[in-house]
């Protein structure tokens, strides 16, 4: 069973002006999502800026989201870092914050084998409870879950899925076609994201969604539905948006967007900077072509 089907949203970390995390528009932001058809809230990961955040600050951001959320969508726990230790105890703050499931990136920086991938995420499955998404970003990392590797890993109980973001869409059909339908693929690109499902995925995690959750979610179900023609015109719609949500790297893109929508989230921790003079004019264009400002 999926820990969801559709799109799971990527959520930002909001700051204040003085670099803290700034729970009112945090509430704010998850509140857009509920009403919006979110189908899951994917806390602490690459666009909540994981990477600058304390293990404290991570903790206690899962934590908000559970409270918040309340069981209306399950929400996934950030727990990836470049050491196997330090991955399982943000899996362990995961699941003690009360977290449904784990993403989990590969180790970035130190890298590993494919013999390594196998050995470091058994070693953190033993460690907690929580279903695990294994995110594959190899733009971020420097390393690829091989097709083959990843089946090993699929035979690890608490192991249940991928988040697949090497935009090689025959790596995604070989991984389908080795793990099948018991283990879940999400399309980790948003232009990818109907390309993905017919090849099995189940859905997306998205940083797409945190401006427009209704319509990855309604891709989502139109494709489950049949109704290709629909899934293909909320594809072809969001492409233009999509360019602009990555002009620059994620998540400076979003959180301008955002903030154009007058949700208040601030600017990115350092070393992400504000967003490039050059790129202003094309992504508000983007936004106000999708109706969001």
């Amino acid at each position: 069973m999926a820990l969801f089907q559709g799109v799971g949203t990527a959520i930002v970390t909001p700051f204040n002006e003085k670099g803290e995390v700034c729970y009112n528009t945090f509430e704010k932001l998850i509140e857009f999502q509920i009403v919006n058809d979110v189908d899951a809230i994917i806390a602490c990961g690459t666009t909540g800026e994981s990477a600058t955040l304390s293990y404290e600050e991570r903790a206690d951001v899962i934590k908000f989201t559970v409270e918040t959320v309340a069981g209306r969508v399950p929400v996934i726990g950030g727990g990836g870092s470049n050491s196997t230790a330090s991955t399982i105890r943000l899996c362990q703050d995961a699941q003690n914050a009360g977290a449904d499931g784990i993403l989990a990136v590969t180790p970035y920086y130190n890298k590993t084998t494919q013999k390594g991938l196998v050995e470091h995420y058994t070693a953190v499955a033993k460690e907690v409870d929580l279903p695990i998404i294994v995110y594959n970003v190899p733009v971020r990392t420097g390393l690829n879950i091989e097709p083959e590797t990843l089946l090993k890993l699929s035979k690890v109980d608490n192991i249940v899925g991928i988040k697949e973001s090497a935009g090689n869409l025959v790596q995604t059909a070989k991984m389908a076609a080795l793990c099948g339908a018991d283990f879940d693929i999400y399309a980790g690109n948003c232009n990818e994201v109907l390309a993905s499902l017919s090849l099995g995925a189940v859905g997306c995690i998205s940083v797409m969604g945190n401006v427009a959750p209704k319509d990855l979610h309604d891709l989502c179900v139109s494709f489950r539905n049949g109704d290709l023609a629909m899934a293909q015109e909320l594809q072809f719609k969001a492409l233009p948006l999509i360019d602009a949500l990555f002009a620059e790297l994620n998540p400076i893109p979003v959180k301008y967007i955002l903030n154009l929508m007058g949700f208040n989230v601030g600017i990115c921790r350092p070393p992400l900077t504000t967003l490039e003079d050059e790129h202003v004019g094309l992504i508000t264009k983007a936004a106000k072509n999708y109706g969001l400002i």
